[in-house]
């Protein structure tokens, strides 16, 4: 059931693979909300994943109400944070060219 509360928030962020770690990244994106939800910390609204121009992956999900904080306590999420950070780097969306058009487009991707 997707919450429609004020104290939940839609996160949209980007990652840039490492050399040679897209794959290992995708993978990971296909655990990353999926084991947020099992944890309680994240709603079931739909991600979406989409790739930019230069390669950077852009994920948009919903943290529950309170799951940013708890996640940043949770033992099983920090040690999936580490892995992420070994694959990629999280940049601001600004970095990316399309962030400076009127109606920033993406390619889609598939989990």
């Amino acid at each position: 059931m997707t919450q429609n509360s004020a104290d939940a928030t839609v996160v949209i962020v980007a990652y840039r693979p490492k050399p040679g770690k897209r794959g290992e990244l995708m993978q990971l994106l296909r655990e990353h909300v999926p084991y947020l939800r099992s944890q309680g910390l994240a709603t079931d609204r739909p991600v979406v994943l989409a790739e930019a121009s230069d390669g950077a992956i852009v994920e948009v999900f919903e943290w529950a109400p309170g799951g940013v904080e708890k996640a940043h306590k949770h033992p099983g999420v920090g040690k999936l944070w580490e892995r992420f950070f070994v694959t990629c780097d999280a940049v601001p969306l600004h970095t990316l060219a399309e962030s400076s058009m009127q109606f920033a487009g993406f390619t889609p991707l598939d989990l």
